[in-house]
């Protein structure tokens, strides 16, 4: 009976030692801030998904933002001139966060979407804490210019003339704005 208490004992210090040890990759967490747009039918009842990159090339990708909802299991997300916030745990990556690519499926009642802007902080053991804001101001629809599901701001390769990005010395915030188009 002593040696099967030993082998129990062992086992359970194992386990607790495997899970706080843990995978280091998957300690980050990612607090994201959507601001919707305030222009009429600027909301949407689509399924919203996220991609975000870094300098290295390393990304972290949420299939349904809203499934990682911190706003509770019946707020509508994505309404007119609402800021929703979510909380997405992944691997973690090289700080700033300097790629964001949304995506909607296009589904739903009201299926485009106005987004003016993104933030996202970024935190995690042994990494630097992070802050990027990304102003997409763009429709994701198919029935309004530019008439794309997708919406894609990288300021990661600094030869993309698509995107200008500015680091503020006040804050610490990695900015990336939306192109100016003159004509």
């Amino acid at each position: 009976m002593t040696s099967f208490r030993f082998t129990v004992t062992l086992m359970v210090i194992a386990l607790f030692f495997s899970t706080a040890a843990g995978n280091p990759h998957d300690k980050c967490v990612y607090t994201i801030y959507v601001k919707t747009g305030s222009i009429i039918k600027a909301g949407t009842d689509s399924k919203i998904s996220m991609t975000l990159g870094d300098f290295s090339g390393r990304s972290v990708w949420v299939p349904d933002l809203r499934s990682w909802g911190l706003m509770g299991p019946h707020y509508d997300y994505f309404e007119r001139g609402n800021v929703d916030v979510f909380s997405v745990r992944g691997p973690c990556m090289d700080a700033p966060v300097c790629r964001l690519t949304l995506t909607s499926n296009g589904f739903g009642a009201h299926a485009g979407w106005y987004c003016d802007h993104v933030e996202v902080t970024a935190t995690g053991p042994n990494t630097a804490c992070s802050k990027s804001m990304f102003y997409v101001q763009q429709w994701l629809s198919n029935d309004v210019a530019p008439y794309q599901m997708t919406a894609t701001r990288d300021a990661c390769n600094p030869w993309n003339v698509n995107a200008a990005a500015e680091q503020l010395g006040k804050d610490g915030k990695f900015v990336v704005e939306y192109p100016k188009r003159y004509a």
